[in-house]
């Protein structure tokens, strides 16, 4: 087994995990805090690959599209929450997933008729288009390390507001008991809607990282959402840190289970066979791991604290 390529694979494992981390924790602050169940969160991926793409062409700058991208996600967001989410939170959850399922076709049908049905591209300037050596001999792509260092600091940003803040403070008491946190004076309304929109702009990050690597089309962010739901029972719902591991986890067994397994099957079946049924097999792994983590943990890795 070549160590190089094994770098490789894990660094490409690190920059999907940390991708399916933004996605994740606003999926798990809006589930854990609000107790709803959003399914429209995918397409907030694909609405801030969408704007970014957009903004960087009018800009025709990457990072002033990007910056400009990011506000704009947010105000989705909050329009989202006032205009369709804010009368669900009392519904069941079979009612949130119908209505969020709903915002899905909304969003498919927005995208089609502003961007058109085509897949749209967006490129890299060059000083984040090139490569450098990890070590001596490993070349990996500069963005694909920008990716990861963006989701690290994101991560250590969100652990330092949660743990560390105010907000953070009111976050996780919302999360206990909404209905005491509004008692003692707090707006619960205003919280609601600047949660939902921050995990926004965290999956439309999620969205503007990913569009310089793959198309942006329609419906972009639907596979990563079940993704996102996998992370977020690994981890604990409601939990940061749980979603931050059980993300790391669930990339790097996607993307080396997909490298490595066809190669351990060659030594007992056919080369053909092998190249078949490697990538099922990866797939099937991240939930053989989900349901081996339940049956010891069944709240998750690190569940978080209620009462």
């Amino acid at each position: 087994m070549d160590p190089l390529l094994l770098l490789e694979q894990a660094f490409n494992g690190l920059q999907f995990g940390v991708m399916l981390f933004l996605i994740a924790a606003g999926l798990t602050l809006v589930f854990g805090i609000m107790d709803l169940v959003n399914l429209a969160h995918g397409s907030l991926v694909m609405i801030g690959a969408y704007l970014a793409t957009t903004l960087i062409a009018w800009t025709d700058s990457f990072i002033f599209g990007i910056a400009l991208a990011l506000p704009a996600t947010f105000a989705v967001g909050v329009l989202v929450e006032v205009v369709a989410l804010r009368t669900l939170y009392r519904r069941n959850h079979l009612d949130q997933v119908l209505a969020t399922f709903g915002l899905i076709l909304f969003f498919n049908e927005v995208v089609r008729i502003i961007w058109g049905a085509q897949s749209i591209y967006s490129g890299l300037p060059d000083y984040l288009s090139g490569q450098v050596e990890i070590i001596p001999g490993a070349p990996y792509p500069v963005f694909r390390l920008v990716i990861i260092a963006v989701g690290l600091i994101v991560a250590a940003l969100i652990y330092t507001i949660v743990a560390h803040t105010r907000l953070g403070m009111l976050i996780r008491a919302g999360a206990s008991n909404n209905e005491m946190v509004g008692a003692l004076g707090i707006n619960i309304k205003s919280l609601f809607t600047f949660v939902f929109a921050l995990g926004a702009v965290f999956a439309g990050l999620a969205g503007m990282m990913l569009g310089p690597l793959t198309s942006v089309e329609p419906g972009i962010g639907e596979p990563l959402l079940i993704l996102a739901f996998v992370v977020i029972i690994i981890g604990g719902i409601g939990s940061i840190r749980g979603a931050f591991i059980a993300a790391i986890l669930i990339g790097m067994a996607d993307t080396v289970g997909r490298v490595f397994l066809p190669v351990l099957l060659r030594i007992f079946v056919s080369d053909a066979a092998a190249d078949t049924a490697g990538p099922a097999l990866a797939s099937m792994l991240i939930y053989i791991l989900m349901a081996a983590i339940l049956v010891v943990r069944p709240r998750g890795l690190f569940p978080a604290r209620t009462g």
